[in-house]
């Protein structure tokens, strides 16, 4: 039976980049992962190009049922340190968009400076490798056992970076919630977040034909209460301020991914279509100044397909000039345009979800250095502990900054 000091079960981000900075402070470091291909989720991110991080990430861009908890991982590892070691690997990168860092050239660049920590601490890596079954060893020694496919191991420390449970075509399991509630861990219920919306069939067949439509919108939905109890303040709303896309199914985008990591069933959505504008004084103004026709005159703040389905199916006279118009009756559709209320009925699932919300409560982790309360030794990092950011690197960041916690706590453990 081989024994290390750590084993690593999950050869993602947070897998990779806790075993190469473990392996580099001493320890003998075991990482295993179910999978064929090594880190599969960074290769397809951010367009194949990675969005490595956010240059701007707090623990505000983050969700959790205990939202405090990430303060400490992620002052302890900040984007500006994640960048220090690209910029060292000589990794071209760019910011594209609020914060959002990606590779010149490809994800694969990230992969290979995680796999050059990992040589650098002589990890040892098994791939494809899966782990049946963790026990606790009972006295002195190892604190636990694993049985994989290669054969029976032990161990001082066991650290969980399976992931979450989007995209299972790529071998997204919930092996890590599993493990978790084995050992007695609370879970959050998951959920996916950063995904599309989809509505009733029949009401969005007035807007099905929008599909590949986008524009610029603010939506808002009420924030869910993460968690319930007495004396609780009702959530504020969350709001954003990004483009929308229009789908045969309903609503992706910007937009949408950001909000469906705070919306829940049977809540509405408030849409803003011409934000930062005051569309019932514009209105009134052009019905002063011009004859114009009301179409003709939305298509100058609409996309012209968006302002056409909007009348024909909201029945508004679109070839009516706009003297003819009340304006109460202009501004009673300025407001419905700049507010208008959708509900959704459901998501694209886990096959379209970019991570997971929800996840191992981290009420019952140790945010200093990720180390469960109940199992001395066994540490939970990344996407499986339930702390969701942002759309735009935050999950990354969380990555890179949870396995960072975790290397420190480990630091220095003996043979």
């Amino acid at each position: 039976m081989q024994t290390f000091d750590v084993v690593i079960v999950g050869a993602g981000a947070a897998g990779l980049f806790a075993a190469g900075r473990i392996g580099q402070a001493g320890s003998r470091v075991l990482l295993v992962d179910h999978a064929a291909k090594l880190a599969e989720k960074i290769r397809i991110s951010g367009g194949g190009r990675c969005n490595f991080t956010n240059i701007g990430a707090t623990h505000e861009h983050f969700l959790s049922a205990n939202p405090h908890y990430c303060r400490s991982a992620l002052a302890g590892y900040t984007p500006q340190d994640f960048l220090g070691l690209v910029q060292r690997y000589r990794i071209p990168w760019h910011e594209k968009h609020r914060g959002q860092l990606f590779c010149d050239d490809s994800s694969e660049e990230i992969i290979r400076m995680l796999v050059a920590e990992c040589d650098v601490g002589d990890v040892t890596r098994w791939q494809p490798c899966a782990v049946r079954e963790v026990r606790r060893v009972e006295g002195g020694g190892p604190r636990f056992e694993l049985d994989t496919e290669r054969g029976p191991v032990r161990c001082m420390s066991v650290v969980v970076a399976t992931g979450g449970l989007p995209v299972p075509k790529i071998g997204a399991t919930d092996w890590g919630l599993r493990l978790a509630r084995q050992f007695g861990h609370a879970v959050v219920e998951p959920r996916p977040a950063l995904v599309p919306l989809t509505f009733d069939a029949q009401a969005w067949a007035p807007y099905a034909g929008l599909s590949g439509l986008s524009l610029e919108v603010s939506i808002t939905t009420q924030a869910a209460q993460a968690a319930a109890g007495k004396g609780r303040r009702r959530a504020a709303p969350a709001q954003f301020l990004e483009d929308l896309l229009f789908t045969h199914r309903g609503l992706s985008g910007p937009a949408i991914l950001q909000i469906s990591s705070y919306w829940r069933e049977g809540q509405a959505l408030r849409i803003d279509l011409a934000p930062g504008a005051d569309l019932g004084r514009t209105l009134l103004d052009a019905k002063r100044d011009s004859r114009r026709q009301f179409g003709n005159e939305l298509t100058e703040h609409l996309p012209a397909r968006l302002a056409q389905a909007w009348i024909d199916t909201h029945q508004l006279p679109g070839g009516k000039p706009l003297p003819d118009w009340r304006d109460a009756d202009l501004q009673a559709v300025a407001a419905a345009l700049q507010g208008w209320e959708i509900t959704p009925d459901g998501t694209e699932g886990w096959k379209k979800a970019e991570v997971m919300a929800g996840g191992v409560d981290t009420r019952e982790l140790d945010s200093r250095t990720m180390e469960s309360r109940r199992v001395p030794g066994l540490h939970f990092i990344g996407e499986v502990v339930d702390v969701t950011g942002w759309l735009g690197g935050y999950n990354f960041q969380w990555a890179w900054a949870s396995a960072a916690a975790c290397a420190r706590g480990l630091a220095g453990l003996s043979p």
